[in-house]
């Protein structure tokens, strides 16, 4: 970390490799869109590198750059409400591709469906624990919230997904 601070630039390309498929996966599942997620993702890693200096050693890194990642998406949300506000309908999760026709594939873009129907901060909640592993405290951390508040809200995403997704095909938990 320090000598990414100090401008190494093994120290910098070693914190891209590292982040940038986790960034991109909570990106794609915050945003619904593959494009608007790689934009994100080059735009977070770029503020990463650029605010270096900003962080504290006494957080974990990972948990600093999703928090980020949040922002960054919630901008860039932000943003393509006000450029096309007849587009209140988000699209949905495209259908499997010949190769994903498996019956777990079928299963996988369901869930994917029903996270997409989520709101934005069950869903966030979701992802942060189950698909990129943090700990109630580090997502409590990087989303700026009380762990009671991620807790909850674990709880009550997960009894959505359930009436949405249904209670025998549902294996976050």
């Amino acid at each position: 970390m320090l000598s990414a601070r100090e401008g190494d630039p093994t120290a910098r390309a070693w914190i891209v490799e590292r982040y940038t498929p986790a960034v991109y996966r909570f990106c794609r599942r915050y945003l619904r869109n593959e494009e608007d997620a790689r934009d994100v993702t080059q735009e977070t890693l770029i503020k990463v590198m650029r605010n270096l200096h900003r962080f504290d050693e006494n957080r974990r890194f990972s948990t600093w750059v999703f928090s980020i990642a949040r922002n960054t998406a919630i901008d860039e949300q932000r943003r393509r409400k006000r450029l096309a506000p007849e587009l209140k309908k988000e699209p949905a999760w495209e259908g499997p591709s010949p190769m994903d026709e498996t019956s777990q594939s079928r299963r996988a873009d369901r869930l994917h469906v029903a996270l997409a129907d989520l709101s934005p901060k069950y869903r966030e909640v979701l992802v942060l624990y189950h698909f990129e592993h943090l700990k109630y405290q580090e997502i409590a951390d990087a989303l700026d919230i009380p762990i009671g508040t991620v807790m909850n809200r674990i709880f009550r995403a997960r009894k959505s997904l359930r009436n949405v997704y249904g209670a025998d095909e549902y294996h976050l938990a």
